[in-house]
């Protein structure tokens, strides 16, 4: 699951929330997985709080992105049973134009920063190819 925090800034221009992860170093939006029975929504609120002091009652809308990330990215090893080598990666996102990022220990930081910056900055494709649907929907762009 993944889930993109953005903003309208003072100057009325998106910016997303990127984190950089503790453990990988890296930049990246909230990521995490599903508990017990949880649907992906449920999760993506989850997670938006416990990553980033998100209420749950945020504006948060799915998105069509699914993207599938290996098991052994996100947990070190087979997790899910040996003939399981990737899962689905559902995508979020997060309107928080008020309040301030409260940050987990996954990570060091975080950054408020443009569509172009946050392009530049992101490791994973998956990230990237999610930030684009969510950008063009908020820009209203219907044609590429």
């Amino acid at each position: 699951m993944l889930v993109l925090p953005f903003r309208h800034s003072q100057g009325g221009y998106l910016e997303y929330a990127i984190f950089r992860r503790r453990d990988g170093e890296y930049w990246q939006f909230i990521a995490g997985g599903g508990e017990n029975n949880e649907k992906p929504l449920e999760s993506a609120r989850r997670e938006a709080l416990e990553e980033a002091g998100i209420p749950p009652e945020s504006d948060i809308t799915a998105l069509d992105s699914c993207n599938t990330v290996p098991v052994v990215g996100v947990t070190g090893e087979f997790t899910w049973g040996e003939n399981v080598y990737v899962i689905p990666e559902y995508t979020f996102g997060a309107n928080f134009d008020s309040g301030a990022i409260t940050l987990s220990m996954e990570h060091t930081e975080y950054r408020w920063v443009s569509y172009q910056d946050a392009l530049t900055m992101l490791k994973w494709d998956s990230n990237k190819n999610t930030l684009w649907e969510l950008n063009a929907r908020l820009a209203g762009q219907t044609e590429p």
